[in-house]
Protein backbone atom coordinates (compact mmCIF):
# COMPACT_ATOMS: atom_id res chain seq x y z
CA UNK A 1 0.00 0.00 0.00
CA UNK A 2 -0.08 2.39 -1.80
CA UNK A 3 -0.75 1.32 -5.46
CA UNK A 4 0.96 4.52 -6.59
CA UNK A 5 4.31 2.66 -5.42
CA UNK A 6 4.37 0.77 -8.30
CA UNK A 7 3.00 2.32 -11.50
CA UNK A 8 4.18 1.31 -14.79
CA UNK A 9 3.50 0.15 -18.17
CA UNK A 10 -0.05 -1.31 -17.94
CA UNK A 11 -1.08 2.22 -16.34
CA UNK A 12 0.78 3.74 -18.93
CA UNK A 13 -0.97 1.71 -21.47
CA UNK A 14 -5.01 2.54 -20.49
CA UNK A 15 -4.11 5.92 -20.09
CA UNK A 16 -2.63 6.05 -23.53
CA UNK A 17 -5.49 4.42 -24.52
CA UNK A 18 -7.71 7.22 -23.54
CA UNK A 19 -5.46 10.17 -24.68
CA UNK A 20 -5.28 8.67 -28.10
CA UNK A 21 -9.35 8.50 -29.05
CA UNK A 22 -9.35 12.24 -26.74
CA UNK A 23 -12.96 10.88 -25.02
CA UNK A 24 -11.92 12.06 -21.43
CA UNK A 25 -15.26 11.90 -19.86
CA UNK A 26 -17.13 8.05 -19.10
CA UNK A 27 -20.59 8.71 -20.72
CA UNK A 28 -21.34 9.42 -24.38
CA UNK A 29 -18.94 10.76 -27.40
CA UNK A 30 -19.76 6.79 -28.65
CA UNK A 31 -18.26 7.80 -32.43
CA UNK A 32 -15.10 9.05 -30.78
CA UNK A 33 -14.21 6.59 -28.59
CA UNK A 34 -12.88 3.85 -30.81
CA UNK A 35 -14.23 1.23 -28.61
CA UNK A 36 -12.61 2.39 -25.37
CA UNK A 37 -15.08 2.24 -22.28
CA UNK A 38 -12.54 2.40 -19.24
CA UNK A 39 -14.90 3.03 -16.79
CA UNK A 40 -17.50 0.22 -18.40
CA UNK A 41 -14.51 -2.27 -18.25
CA UNK A 42 -13.29 -1.48 -14.63
CA UNK A 43 -17.18 -1.44 -13.33
CA UNK A 44 -17.43 -5.33 -15.39
CA UNK A 45 -13.52 -6.06 -13.42
CA UNK A 46 -15.00 -4.98 -9.88
CA UNK A 47 -18.07 -7.06 -10.46
CA UNK A 48 -16.13 -10.09 -10.85
CA UNK A 49 -13.52 -9.67 -8.46
CA UNK A 50 -15.90 -8.75 -5.61
CA UNK A 51 -18.46 -11.54 -6.65
CA UNK A 52 -21.14 -9.23 -7.17
CA UNK A 53 -23.60 -8.56 -9.70
CA UNK A 54 -23.23 -4.71 -10.11
CA UNK A 55 -20.82 -1.80 -9.55
CA UNK A 56 -21.46 1.90 -9.82
CA UNK A 57 -17.81 4.03 -10.29
CA UNK A 58 -17.82 7.30 -8.62
CA UNK A 59 -15.30 10.34 -7.87
CA UNK A 60 -14.40 9.34 -4.39
CA UNK A 61 -14.64 7.08 -1.90
CA UNK A 62 -17.02 9.72 0.29
CA UNK A 63 -18.78 9.88 -3.28
CA UNK A 64 -19.56 6.06 -2.54
CA UNK A 65 -20.89 6.29 0.67
CA UNK A 66 -22.94 8.95 -0.29
CA UNK A 67 -24.57 7.28 -3.09
CA UNK A 68 -25.20 4.38 -1.83
CA UNK A 69 -27.12 6.16 0.80
CA UNK A 70 -29.29 7.98 -1.27
CA UNK A 71 -29.83 5.11 -3.60
CA UNK A 72 -31.36 3.00 -0.66
CA UNK A 73 -33.60 5.86 -0.01
CA UNK A 74 -31.79 6.77 3.34
CA UNK A 75 -32.13 10.97 4.04
CA UNK A 76 -33.42 13.24 6.36
CA UNK A 77 -33.17 12.02 9.74
CA UNK A 78 -32.44 8.91 9.34
CA UNK A 79 -30.17 7.36 11.69
CA UNK A 80 -27.15 5.45 10.53
CA UNK A 81 -24.53 3.58 12.97
CA UNK A 82 -21.10 3.99 12.71
CA UNK A 83 -17.99 3.47 14.96
CA UNK A 84 -16.15 6.23 16.23
CA UNK A 85 -12.65 4.82 14.97
CA UNK A 86 -12.88 5.92 11.05
CA UNK A 87 -12.20 8.70 8.74
CA UNK A 88 -14.42 11.97 9.12
CA UNK A 89 -15.47 10.65 5.36
CA UNK A 90 -17.95 8.61 6.80
CA UNK A 91 -19.81 10.97 8.94
CA UNK A 92 -19.23 13.56 6.24
CA UNK A 93 -21.22 11.26 3.85
CA UNK A 94 -24.24 10.31 5.70
CA UNK A 95 -24.76 13.93 7.03
CA UNK A 96 -24.91 15.20 3.60
CA UNK A 97 -28.06 13.29 2.60
CA UNK A 98 -29.59 14.98 5.97
CA UNK A 99 -29.34 11.25 7.78
CA UNK A 100 -28.10 11.31 11.61
CA UNK A 101 -24.75 9.81 12.93
CA UNK A 102 -24.95 7.88 15.85
CA UNK A 103 -21.43 6.66 17.18
CA UNK A 104 -20.82 4.03 18.93
CA UNK A 105 -18.08 1.76 20.61
CA UNK A 106 -15.31 -0.28 18.57
CA UNK A 107 -13.62 -3.41 20.09
CA UNK A 108 -9.99 -4.74 19.50
CA UNK A 109 -11.20 -6.27 16.25
CA UNK A 110 -10.69 -1.65 15.73
CA UNK A 111 -14.05 -2.05 14.02
CA UNK A 112 -17.92 -1.44 15.17
CA UNK A 113 -18.83 -3.74 18.55
CA UNK A 114 -21.84 -5.45 17.80
CA UNK A 115 -22.92 -5.02 21.67
CA UNK A 116 -22.67 -1.57 21.18
CA UNK A 117 -24.56 -1.49 17.92
CA UNK A 118 -27.47 -3.54 19.80
CA UNK A 119 -27.42 -1.08 22.39
CA UNK A 120 -27.59 2.06 20.18
CA UNK A 121 -30.97 0.80 18.09
CA UNK A 122 -33.79 3.18 17.72
CA UNK A 123 -37.37 3.36 15.98
CA UNK A 124 -35.29 6.11 13.50
CA UNK A 125 -32.55 3.82 13.06
CA UNK A 126 -32.22 2.85 9.36
CA UNK A 127 -28.04 1.51 8.73
CA UNK A 128 -25.42 0.00 10.32
CA UNK A 129 -22.30 0.46 8.53
CA UNK A 130 -18.85 -1.21 9.86
CA UNK A 131 -15.76 0.47 8.82
CA UNK A 132 -13.22 -2.34 7.92
CA UNK A 133 -10.53 0.20 9.41
CA UNK A 134 -6.84 -0.26 8.43
CA UNK A 135 -7.29 -2.97 5.91
CA UNK A 136 -9.29 -6.18 8.17
CA UNK A 137 -13.19 -6.72 8.89
CA UNK A 138 -15.64 -6.08 11.23
CA UNK A 139 -17.31 -9.16 12.57
CA UNK A 140 -19.72 -9.37 10.05
CA UNK A 141 -21.84 -12.44 10.96
CA UNK A 142 -22.92 -10.90 14.17
CA UNK A 143 -23.77 -7.57 12.16
CA UNK A 144 -25.99 -8.93 9.78
CA UNK A 145 -27.78 -10.70 12.26
CA UNK A 146 -28.25 -7.49 13.96
CA UNK A 147 -28.94 -6.41 11.02
CA UNK A 148 -31.81 -9.16 10.04
CA UNK A 149 -33.61 -8.84 13.40
CA UNK A 150 -34.16 -5.46 12.83
CA UNK A 151 -34.63 -4.69 9.06
CA UNK A 152 -31.38 -2.69 8.53
CA UNK A 153 -29.32 -1.74 5.76
CA UNK A 154 -25.87 -3.34 6.19
CA UNK A 155 -23.30 -0.85 4.44
CA UNK A 156 -19.51 -2.04 4.54
CA UNK A 157 -17.26 1.26 4.48
CA UNK A 158 -14.60 -0.89 2.83
CA UNK A 159 -12.57 1.94 1.59
CA UNK A 160 -9.38 0.70 3.77
CA UNK A 161 -9.57 -2.77 2.75
CA UNK A 162 -9.98 -3.90 -0.71
CA UNK A 163 -8.69 -7.53 -0.87
CA UNK A 164 -9.54 -8.65 2.64
CA UNK A 165 -12.53 -10.88 3.06
CA UNK A 166 -14.37 -12.62 5.44
CA UNK A 167 -15.93 -16.27 5.15
CA UNK A 168 -14.53 -16.36 2.14
CA UNK A 169 -16.18 -13.33 0.52
CA UNK A 170 -14.58 -9.94 -0.47
CA UNK A 171 -15.14 -7.68 1.79
CA UNK A 172 -18.03 -4.61 0.78
CA UNK A 173 -19.57 -7.86 -0.74
CA UNK A 174 -21.39 -9.28 2.30
CA UNK A 175 -23.47 -7.09 3.81
CA UNK A 176 -26.63 -4.96 1.17
CA UNK A 177 -23.72 -2.78 -0.36
CA UNK A 178 -19.90 -1.85 -0.22
CA UNK A 179 -17.90 0.96 -0.64
CA UNK A 180 -14.58 1.27 -1.79
CA UNK A 181 -12.18 4.51 -2.33
CA UNK A 182 -9.26 4.44 -5.13
CA UNK A 183 -8.02 7.85 -3.97
CA UNK A 184 -4.18 8.01 -4.45
CA UNK A 185 -2.51 6.33 -1.19
CA UNK A 186 -5.39 2.95 -1.25
CA UNK A 187 -3.71 -0.20 -1.95
CA UNK A 188 -5.18 0.43 -5.64
CA UNK A 189 -5.35 3.94 -6.96
CA UNK A 190 -7.48 5.76 -9.62
CA UNK A 191 -5.82 9.08 -8.31
CA UNK A 192 -9.09 9.74 -6.76
CA UNK A 193 -12.30 7.65 -7.56
CA UNK A 194 -14.63 5.11 -5.55
CA UNK A 195 -17.32 2.60 -6.30
CA UNK A 196 -20.38 1.21 -4.87
CA UNK A 197 -21.41 -2.59 -5.06
CA UNK A 198 -24.19 -4.28 -4.44
CA UNK A 199 -26.40 -7.47 -6.02
CA UNK A 200 -29.39 -5.25 -5.46
CA UNK A 201 -30.81 -4.65 -8.82
CA UNK A 202 -33.09 -1.37 -7.64
CA UNK A 203 -29.82 0.57 -5.61
CA UNK A 204 -27.96 -0.18 -8.52
CA UNK A 205 -30.18 1.61 -10.68
CA UNK A 206 -30.47 4.45 -8.39
CA UNK A 207 -26.83 4.70 -8.00
CA UNK A 208 -26.29 4.56 -11.94
CA UNK A 209 -28.62 7.73 -12.40
CA UNK A 210 -27.94 9.52 -8.61
CA UNK A 211 -24.44 9.90 -9.70
CA UNK A 212 -25.15 11.59 -13.12
CA UNK A 213 -27.32 14.22 -12.00
CA UNK A 214 -30.16 11.51 -12.66
CA UNK A 215 -30.10 11.40 -15.74
CA UNK A 216 -31.65 7.54 -16.76
CA UNK A 217 -28.87 6.54 -19.19
CA UNK A 218 -31.58 5.43 -21.38
CA UNK A 219 -30.25 4.80 -25.63
CA UNK A 220 -27.47 6.75 -26.83
CA UNK A 221 -28.80 10.42 -26.91
CA UNK A 222 -27.52 11.58 -23.91
CA UNK A 223 -29.68 14.98 -24.64
CA UNK A 224 -32.54 13.07 -24.62
CA UNK A 225 -32.59 11.29 -22.08
CA UNK A 226 -34.96 11.88 -18.62
CA UNK A 227 -34.41 12.46 -15.24
CA UNK A 228 -36.82 10.27 -12.98
CA UNK A 229 -35.11 12.33 -9.54
CA UNK A 230 -32.27 14.66 -8.69
CA UNK A 231 -29.09 13.51 -8.86
CA UNK A 232 -25.65 15.14 -8.62
CA UNK A 233 -22.12 14.61 -10.16
CA UNK A 234 -20.29 12.55 -8.43
CA UNK A 235 -19.07 10.49 -12.24
CA UNK A 236 -15.59 9.20 -12.18
CA UNK A 237 -13.40 10.22 -15.77
CA UNK A 238 -12.19 7.75 -18.53
CA UNK A 239 -8.60 8.96 -16.95
CA UNK A 240 -9.33 7.89 -14.03
CA UNK A 241 -10.63 4.76 -14.39
CA UNK A 242 -8.15 3.21 -17.09
CA UNK A 243 -5.59 3.84 -14.00
CA UNK A 244 -7.95 2.02 -11.86
CA UNK A 245 -8.23 -0.86 -14.09
CA UNK A 246 -4.55 -1.63 -14.33
CA UNK A 247 -4.26 -0.99 -10.57
CA UNK A 248 -7.01 -4.04 -9.88
CA UNK A 249 -5.01 -6.33 -12.43
CA UNK A 250 -1.95 -6.22 -10.04
CA UNK A 251 -3.94 -6.22 -6.93
CA UNK A 252 -2.97 -9.98 -6.47
CA UNK A 253 0.32 -8.88 -6.87
CA UNK A 254 0.05 -6.42 -4.40
CA UNK A 255 -1.55 -8.39 -1.94
CA UNK A 256 1.04 -10.89 -1.85
CA UNK A 257 3.48 -8.22 -1.43
CA UNK A 258 1.95 -6.52 1.63
CA UNK A 259 1.21 -10.46 3.47
CA UNK A 260 4.82 -10.58 2.32
CA UNK A 261 6.15 -7.47 4.04
CA UNK A 262 3.97 -7.14 6.88
CA UNK A 263 4.69 -11.51 8.15
CA UNK A 264 8.41 -9.61 8.35
CA UNK A 265 7.68 -7.02 10.75
CA UNK A 266 4.70 -8.94 13.06
CA UNK A 267 7.41 -11.98 13.24
CA UNK A 268 9.74 -9.33 14.44
CA UNK A 269 7.48 -7.86 16.79
CA UNK A 270 6.40 -11.32 18.22
CA UNK A 271 9.59 -11.59 19.98
CA UNK A 272 8.32 -8.84 22.45
CA UNK A 273 5.84 -10.57 24.93
CA UNK A 274 3.92 -6.79 25.96
CA UNK A 275 3.39 -6.49 22.42
CA UNK A 276 -0.25 -8.04 21.32
CA UNK A 277 -1.89 -7.49 17.54
CA UNK A 278 -5.35 -6.27 16.97
CA UNK A 279 -8.25 -8.97 16.80
CA UNK A 280 -9.13 -10.28 13.06
CA UNK A 281 -12.56 -12.00 13.20
CA UNK A 282 -12.68 -15.61 13.01
CA UNK A 283 -12.93 -16.53 9.36
CA UNK A 284 -11.71 -13.35 8.13
CA UNK A 285 -8.49 -12.33 6.28
CA UNK A 286 -6.45 -8.64 6.40
CA UNK A 287 -5.48 -7.22 3.04
CA UNK A 288 -2.39 -7.12 5.11
CA UNK A 289 -2.50 -2.82 4.41
CA UNK A 290 -1.26 -2.01 8.03
CA UNK A 291 0.40 -3.67 10.98
CA UNK A 292 -1.57 -2.65 13.95
CA UNK A 293 -0.76 -3.52 17.52
CA UNK A 294 -1.46 -2.13 21.20
CA UNK A 295 0.78 -1.64 23.84
CA UNK A 296 0.31 -2.03 27.71
CA UNK A 297 -0.85 1.37 28.05
CA UNK A 298 -1.08 4.99 27.10
CA UNK A 299 1.98 6.29 28.47
CA UNK A 300 3.59 3.26 27.03
CA UNK A 301 2.20 3.49 23.71
CA UNK A 302 2.63 7.15 23.40
CA UNK A 303 6.73 6.32 24.70
CA UNK A 304 6.73 3.74 21.28
CA UNK A 305 5.03 5.74 18.73
CA UNK A 306 7.85 8.45 19.66
CA UNK A 307 10.62 6.02 19.83
CA UNK A 308 9.62 4.87 16.18
CA UNK A 309 9.63 8.27 14.70
CA UNK A 310 12.87 9.22 16.48
CA UNK A 311 14.19 5.96 15.06
CA UNK A 312 12.78 6.95 11.50
CA UNK A 313 10.08 4.35 10.93
CA UNK A 314 7.98 6.06 8.99
CA UNK A 315 4.50 5.49 8.69
CA UNK A 316 3.41 4.93 11.78
CA UNK A 317 0.08 5.82 13.45
CA UNK A 318 -0.68 6.57 17.06
CA UNK A 319 -4.92 7.08 16.30
CA UNK A 320 -5.67 8.44 19.21
CA UNK A 321 -4.02 11.75 18.70
CA UNK A 322 -4.99 11.53 15.26
CA UNK A 323 -7.22 14.83 13.83
CA UNK A 324 -9.39 12.74 10.83
CA UNK A 325 -9.75 9.41 12.60
CA UNK A 326 -10.79 9.66 16.02
CA UNK A 327 -13.88 11.29 17.40
CA UNK A 328 -11.28 12.83 19.89
CA UNK A 329 -10.49 15.49 17.70
CA UNK A 330 -13.80 15.77 15.78
CA UNK A 331 -14.62 19.58 17.22
CA UNK A 332 -16.46 20.48 14.20
CA UNK A 333 -19.04 17.07 14.36
CA UNK A 334 -19.54 17.79 17.84
CA UNK A 335 -20.29 21.41 17.45
CA UNK A 336 -21.74 20.65 13.87
CA UNK A 337 -19.35 23.33 12.21
CA UNK A 338 -20.87 24.27 8.69
CA UNK A 339 -20.63 26.51 6.11
CA UNK A 340 -24.46 27.02 5.40
CA UNK A 341 -27.45 26.29 7.94
CA UNK A 342 -27.26 22.37 9.18
CA UNK A 343 -30.43 20.73 8.33
CA UNK A 344 -32.89 20.68 11.31
CA UNK A 345 -33.36 16.73 10.97
CA UNK A 346 -29.58 16.79 12.16
CA UNK A 347 -29.48 19.14 14.71
CA UNK A 348 -32.32 17.83 16.01
CA UNK A 349 -31.13 14.46 15.91
CA UNK A 350 -27.99 14.62 17.01
CA UNK A 351 -26.14 13.48 20.73
CA UNK A 352 -23.97 15.59 22.60
CA UNK A 353 -20.83 14.17 21.37
CA UNK A 354 -19.48 16.97 23.70
CA UNK A 355 -21.16 15.27 26.96
CA UNK A 356 -20.44 11.77 25.58
CA UNK A 357 -17.66 9.35 26.84
CA UNK A 358 -16.48 6.62 25.40
CA UNK A 359 -14.13 4.59 28.21
CA UNK A 360 -13.88 1.45 25.97
CA UNK A 361 -12.70 2.76 23.21
CA UNK A 362 -10.13 5.33 24.29
CA UNK A 363 -8.81 2.51 26.39
CA UNK A 364 -8.59 0.81 23.01
CA UNK A 365 -7.17 3.38 20.75
CA UNK A 366 -4.74 4.72 23.59
CA UNK A 367 -3.35 1.73 22.99
CA UNK A 368 -2.92 1.16 19.18
CA UNK A 369 -0.06 2.21 16.89
CA UNK A 370 -0.61 1.46 13.09
CA UNK A 371 2.42 0.62 11.08
CA UNK A 372 1.97 1.51 7.11
CA UNK A 373 3.14 -1.36 5.04
CA UNK A 374 4.54 -0.07 1.92
CA UNK A 375 4.81 -1.94 -1.43
CA UNK A 376 8.50 -0.79 -2.66
CA UNK A 377 10.43 -1.50 0.24
CA UNK A 378 13.70 -3.27 -0.51
CA UNK A 379 14.78 -6.84 1.33
CA UNK A 380 17.25 -4.63 3.15
CA UNK A 381 14.79 -1.92 3.75
CA UNK A 382 12.86 -4.42 5.18
CA UNK A 383 15.22 -5.66 7.29
CA UNK A 384 16.46 -2.73 9.10
CA UNK A 385 12.79 -1.53 9.60
CA UNK A 386 12.35 -4.60 11.16
CA UNK A 387 15.10 -4.36 13.50
CA UNK A 388 14.33 -0.61 14.47
CA UNK A 389 10.94 -1.36 15.26
CA UNK A 390 11.82 -4.12 17.45
CA UNK A 391 14.38 -1.65 19.29
CA UNK A 392 12.25 1.15 19.74
CA UNK A 393 9.14 -1.06 21.13
CA UNK A 394 11.76 -2.58 24.02
CA UNK A 395 12.97 0.60 24.66
CA UNK A 396 9.36 2.06 25.40
CA UNK A 397 8.57 -1.07 27.49
CA UNK A 398 12.00 -0.73 29.04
Amino acid sequence: MPGFELFGDIERKHLNDVLDNGVLMRYGFEGMRKGHWKAKELEAALCGRMQVKHAQLVSSGTAALTVALASAGVGAGDEVIMPVFTFVASFESLMAVGAVPVLVDIDETLTLDPAAVEKAITPRTRVVMPVHMCGSSAQLRELKAICEKHNLLLLEDACQAIGGTYEGKPLGSYGDMGCFSFDYVKTITCGEGGAVITNNPEYAKHADHYSDHGHDHSGNDRGAEQHPFLGYNYRISELHAAVGLAQLSRLDDFLEVQKKNYTVLRQALETIPEVIFRKVPEGAEENYSFLSFFLPDEATTRKGHKALGEAGVDGCFYWYDNNWHYIKKWEHLKQLKSLGKMPQEIVDGMRDYDKSDFPASDAIIGRTVSVLVKLSWSEEQLRERAEKMVKAIRGAIG
